[in-house]
């Protein structure tokens, strides 16, 4: 069986745009991740049915089986996924959530609070960004509902602060990622003087993308921006829809659970609470084992860059799951009614599970049609050099969109950014590495295949084409805001005049944004 290589080819972006735009027309994802899987084993397998079935099989099976053992990293994060709807039912059972509502109510004073604290929990829960978005929409989620903000705006306020927040944070696993993957170009380029972390730390302010994604988000939360689409799911939600779906209960909703009335805070704090402190041991653990074998001292940046996230997600929710289940013993909950809530948890993340599988097969053929190659192709060519961050912006933003990931663009374009730096200007080498970093995440935020945008809408249980519509006008926004301060940087060298472009873009930005919201009222 031959497999072939589309990296010199447009045709190997074919399946990637089928699947995305079938997703955005249809609204059903497994059916359109399904057409942009078999579209890209038919071109792999040069339209062989039986070669396209042989091989479609083994992707299949490598999503739980690689290389004669265990995929260990799948089936951890689908582990971690059945484990904290688990966690989350029983909350629900207990009736912690609703205590949690209760109290909120008496402390947070409307909506705009609300937001902002689910805001605020982002930015704090920063190590990794399915934690953040699965962890942080679970405590948030009682909360919002109680305020009727909407589901959409929920998962856009779980994605906003879950990979802006890690690309600029070190103690993080795209921290850790990121400065392993910098400091070997460096290195390989002979700039590692002055320390990988240290210039993971001078990139951030480069790294126009996520600071202003923030800064939107903030303005969202606090003045009520709402356009297009998300304008509607708010009034929507004003009314008592928190989510828009023909069949009822989104993807991650556990449905009609009874709920006890002596439910506690506690009851929610203290699992989501273990939860975090256990995963960040695990985190740590992993990763100081890792540089023990390597025989490397112990760092904290090491251990982040070394750790296995997989497995401590996983072993930190067993942790959260042990705490749940004793409060829930200690509550004299019926065991019949926690067996229930532990069922109806594990179920309510199968539409989730199904959809990431999905995402993982697409991300593997397109990996095997090398889409991310070919899109990184475009960058070489007569382009001036002022205008390379601005080009790599857009480059790393259409890879991250088509491929579904950033992690996996990261790999590919930051070499491919530190050549072309080398080749014309040494000292521009960080701001392009910075824009990169930048489009990548821009365009993961948009793709409807990425694996952190599944797990949002999963966070918040919103339909996930819903939050893809919803995010996007704002996400192309900071797009744009982010494309004028890259440009301004390339021509003058300056990160600090491409920052202060970026901002004035960003303050027009806000004003159109509240022209859009004045001619909504006066409609």
């Amino acid at each position: 069986m031959t497999v072939l290589s589309y990296a010199d080819s447009a045709l190997s972006l074919l399946p990637p745009v089928v699947a995305i735009l079938l997703a955005i027309v249809t609204r059903k994802v497994l059916l359109s991740l399904g057409v942009g899987i078999l579209m890209g084993t038919l071109l792999l397998n040069q339209w062989s049915v039986t070669d396209s079935a042989w091989y479609l099989g083994s992707r299949i099976t490598a999503l739980v089986w690689d290389d004669g053992a265990p995929n260990a990293w799948n089936l951890y994060i689908l582990g971690f996924l059945m484990l904290l709807g688990m966690i989350t039912a029983l909350i629900t059972v207990s009736g912690s959530a609703r205590a949690f509502a209760d109290w909120a109510r008496q402390h947070i004073r409307n909506r705009r609070d609300a937001k902002l604290l689910t805001m605020f929990l982002g930015c704090v829960v920063f190590i990794d960004d399915y934690f953040n978005s699965l962890v942080v929409g679970s405590i948030a989620r009682p909360l919002t509902d109680r305020y009727y903000i909407s589901r959409a705006k929920l998962a856009y306020l779980l994605d906003s602060t879950a990979a802006p927040v890690c690309v600029i944070s070190p103690i993080s696993s795209w921290g850790a990622y990121i400065i392993a993957l910098i400091g070997g170009i460096l290195t390989s380029h002979g700039m590692s003087d002055g320390g990988h972390l240290n210039a993971f730390m001078q990139m951030i302010p480069m790294n126009f993308y996520a600071i202003f994604a923030l800064l939107l988000l903030l303005c969202v939360a606090f003045m009520e921006l709402d356009i297009g689409a998300m304008r509607r799911h708010e009034l929507s939600a004003r009314k008592g829809h928190l989510y828009d779906d023909a069949k009822g209960l989104p993807p991650g909703a556990n449905g009609d659970l009874p709920e006890a009335e002596s439910g506690q805070v506690r009851g929610l704090f203290l699992p989501i609470t273990s939860l975090v402190i256990a995963t960040f041991y695990f985190m740590v653990d992993s990763g100081a084992k890792a540089l023990a074998q390597e025989q490397l001292p112990f760092s904290l940046i090491g251990a982040f860059e070394k750790t296995d996230v997989g497995s401590s997600l996983f072993f930190g929710a067993l942790v959260g799951l042990g705490v749940t289940l004793l409060l829930a013993f200690t509550q004299k909950i019926a065991p019949e009614m926690i067996l229930k809530a532990l069922t109806a948890g594990a179920r309510s993340m199968l539409p989730a599970i199904y959809i990431l599988m999905f995402a993982w097969t697409i991300a593997g053929i397109i990996g095997a049609l090398e889409t991310g190659k070919f899109m990184a192709s475009l960058a070489t060519g007569n382009i001036p050099f002022a205008l390379l961050p601005a080009v790599l912006f857009i480059l790393a933003g259409l890879t991250a969109f088509s491929t579904g990931t950033s992690w996996g663009t990261f790999g590919i374009m930051l070499p491919i950014a530190a050549d072309m730096a080398m080749g014309s200007h040494q000292g521009m080498m960080l701001p392009m590495l910075a824009s990169v970093l930048a489009g990548a995440v821009f365009g993961d935020h948009c793709s409807p295949i990425s694996d952190t945008t599944i797990l949002s809408s999963t966070g918040a249980s919103c339909h996930h084409i819903d939050h893809v519509l919803t995010q996007l006008p704002y996400a192309v926004l900071v797009a744009l805001i982010s494309l004028g301060g890259y440009v301004v940087l390339g021509f003058t060298e300056s990160v600090w005049l491409g920052l202060l472009a970026s901002t004035l873009l960003f303050l027009c930005g806000l004003l159109w944004l509240k022209w859009q919201q004045a001619r909504y009222r006066a409609a």
